[in-house]
């Protein structure tokens, strides 16, 4: 998460959001950048406007707390049904086999 944040600092201080700056960001803030997840942030924002991107998700994240406000009532039941809908550590163990040939 500190990766996106240093991109958004950076984004928001007008400056470009490079490998070099995010490990900058980083580096300053006490952290230990992994040189391979700063390239994939880089690579993965290149030819985003990300003031765009954040003000459209803006109204999702507003509308989260007040569907969390909401939730403590349809929680307890949820649970119950996540417990039945679990399946056994053998089906899952086949599962996975599947995706092995």
């Amino acid at each position: 998460m500190e990766y996106v944040y240093a991109a958004l600092l950076l984004n928001s201080a007008e400056q470009e959001v490079s490998e070099a700056a995010v490990t900058k960001v980083l580096t300053a803030a006490g952290a230990k950048p992994d040189k391979a997840r700063v390239k994939a942030l880089v690579a993965s924002l290149e030819g985003v406007d990300i003031k765009e991107a954040v003000s459209k998700a803006a109204p999702v994240a507003a509308a989260a707390p007040a569907a969390a406000a909401a939730a403590p009532a349809e929680e307890k039941k949820e649970e119950a049904k996540e417990e039945e809908d679990k399946p056994s550590e053998e089906e899952a163990a086949a599962g996975l086999g599947a995706l092995f040939g």
